[in-house]
């Protein structure tokens, strides 16, 4: 993975509504930073890979470039921010995040955890991120990536 020069704010996509979410905020927050925005997805391999081949493509790596477009795509139709990077990592979620986000702005995810009261849990790539990460981690509620409204 190259280095960007310029300030960077990282942002991980699994395809989710939440990490598409997560991209339309950092669209919203880079300009201040004069950030251009990084969009990451990791691949590992799955733990029942090592005894058969799952069914369909076991080209993972191409599978995510393919999930990562139209995340990209989902978020930004056809305005995409300019400067923006797309990523592709072999490496387990959280570690390959906090990876790339060293020397980041900041680590924008989306929030995969669960509803009602469990839901003020994170989930377990946001938590390791946001314990492990180098830079200010932001976690998107929600799939509206909106910014919050004041509700006083």
């Amino acid at each position: 993975m190259e280095a960007s020069t310029s300030p960077r704010i990282v942002v991980g996509v699994d395809g989710s509504e939440q990490s598409i979410a997560a991209l339309r905020f950092a669209r919203k927050i880079a300009p201040p930073f004069n950030a251009v925005i990084q969009a990451v997805s990791t691949w590992d391999y799955p733990p029942e890979y090592a005894g058969y081949v799952p069914m369909g493509s076991d080209n993972f790596e191409e599978i995510t470039h393919k999930h990562l477009d139209t995340a990209v795509e989902s978020a930004f139709g056809d305005d995409p921010p300019e400067g923006l990077e797309k990523i592709v990592l072999f490496s387990h979620p959280s570690k390959g995040l906090v990876k790339a986000a060293e020397g980041a702005v900041m680590l924008v995810l989306g929030r995969r955890g669960h509803g009602t009261f469990r839901g003020l849990l994170m989930g377990s790539v946001s938590g390791a991120c946001v314990a492990h990460a180098k830079c200010p981690v932001l976690v998107v509620e929600g799939a509206a990536g909106e910014m919050p409204k004041d509700h006083a």
